[in-house]
Order: C-alpha cells, then sequence, then structure tokens
C-alpha cells in the first residue's frame, strides 16, 4: 500500500461479491475498474464481465496483478486523473473501489463520457454529499452536480474495518445511473458548473452579494437574490444560470 496514493485495500470478499451484483455484469458488459489494487475486485467482475478494463497507477500493484488476473482483463498502468479516456475500449459500466484522494476529480471526469452504470465505494462523507438535498449540512457543489448528471443512490454504508490499511471513517457504495433526460434544462452548462461553483464557495452569503462580486451587470430583474445558495433547488440553480447567462451575454 502506497498511502500517498490513498489506496485503503478492500479485503471483504462478501462486500466486493455485493458490489458486482449491484451493477448487475452480464457477459454483454465492458467494465472499467480505476484503482484495482491487489484484485479482489478485478477476478470478481471477470467472472461475470465479457472484458475488464483496469487502470492502476502503482507500478509494484501492476507487476502482482499480471499474474494473477484473468485473460479476460486488460491491466493500464497509468494516472486515471491524466488519462485519456476515450482512448479506451468503450466501456458501458464503471465498477471501482475509488482511491479516495481522487474522488472528486474522477467523478466529475467520468461525466464527460457515456456509461449505463457506475458502482463506486466511496468515504461515506462524500457519499453523504453527493446524496445531499437542499438545506442539509453536506448539500453542496457536488450534489448539484451529480443531481443534474445521474440518479444517485447510497446502497449500503461498509465499515471501515473492511479496508486495509483501515481508514478513519466508513465507506458507502454509490450506484450512478445517468440520466437520459435532464431534470431542467440550462443555456450554457459550463456556465451553470463555474456559477455554482463560485456560489458554494460563499454558501454562507446571500445571492445578491456573491452575485454582486461575480458580475457588473444589473440584478433588479434576477430572483433569489436573499437567499443563500444552500437553500436553493438545483432546478433553481438552473433558472438563475440561465438568467445570468442572458444578462452577462447581452
Amino acid at each position: 500500500m502506497k498511502q500517498r496514493l490513498g489506496q485503503n485495500f478492500l479485503i471483504d470478499k462478501k462486500v466486493a461479491e455485493r458490489e458486482v451484483d449491484y451493477a448487475n455484469i452480464t457477459n454483454d458488459d465492458i467494465v472499467l475498474e480505476i484503482g484495482p489494487g491487489h484484485g479482489i475486485l478485478t477476478k470478481l467482475l471477470a467472472e461475470k464481465a465479457q472484458k475488464v478494463i483496469a487502470l492502476e497507477i502503482d507500478e509494484n500493484l501492476i507487476s502482482n496483478l499480471r499474474d494473477s488476473i484473468p485473460n479476460n482483463v486488460e491491466l493500464i498502468n497509468c494516472d486515471a486523473i491524466k488519462f485519456d479516456f476515450r482512448a479506451l475500449p468503450k466501456f458501458n459500466k464503471i465498477v471501482s473501489n475509488l482511491p479516495f484522494q481522487i474522488s472528486s476529480p474522477i467523478t466529475f471526469k467520468l461525466f464527460d463520457h457515456e456509461f449505463k452504470l457506475a458502482v463506486l465505494i466511496y468515504q461515506k462523507e462524500f457519499a453523504n454529499r453527493m446524496i445531499a438535498s437542499p438545506g442539509s449540512k453536506d448539500y453542496s457543489r457536488l450534489s448539484v452536480s451529480v443531481y443534474y448528471k445521474a440518479k444517485c443512490e447510497l446502497l449500503e454504508t461498509i465499515p471501515k474495518t473492511c479496508f486495509k490499511p483501515q481508514p478513519k471513517v466508513d465507506s458507502g457504495i454509490i450506484r450512478l445511473t445517468p440520466r437520459k433526460h435532464l431534470p431542467f434544462s440550462v443555456i450554457d452548462e459550463k456556465f451553470f458548473f463555474d456559477l455554482i461553483k463560485n456560489l458554494f464557495n460563499h454558501r454562507r452569503k446571500k445571492i445578491k452579494n456573491i452575485l454582486n462580486e461575480l458580475y457588473s451587470i444589473p440584478l433588479e430583474d434576477v430572483p433569489f437574490l436573499n437567499n443563500r445558495v444552500e437553500n436553493l433547488t438545483p432546478e433553481q440553480m438552473g433558472e438563475l444560470s440561465n438568467i445570468l447567462y442572458d444578462l452577462v451575454s447581452n
């Protein structure tokens, strides 16, 4: 284990089996796994999938895995954050015990690619933020972004004793199903995501104070000015984004 890589290896095979079951893997599936570690999940996936593409940054782990993985596993030594997923064979499902340190950038990166289903293990705090509702302490930019892109379910909590080295906190299994139809429409997605990032960076301020710092435009007809961002629904943020985009563009 290289702690600098943020890897806490799953050692409970029962948990790994349930994770694979949640993904409903069949022999038609090509599965992407990020951070296979010692291969506990990789081998279970390979038993059911047509092909498994496993991305691992640690060269020592790669060497150990090569001697034990099935023939339908393609092992790639790379940094998943920097690696261009478009260079991979087309995958339709993602099943991983994600290295905790890359949870956020990997999640946002996955949404740039088409997939049918993802079952992923995150630290519980991160998982709670993914499913958080407006007004709750965990509600964040992540909550809004995930809601916009996918149906997100927390399937179960995993005790920290199921990992080695043992992390300080429990984990959770999340299932992401990309939306076929977005829950609301935004004129410009980049503008929308930049806006919610800026809003949540100042979550305790009123919307009008944040917008006055961001833009030099009249705000008389802009809604939600006296609200705080943590109380706005994702749909309201989409509405706000569209109004601001029109004002800024004109």
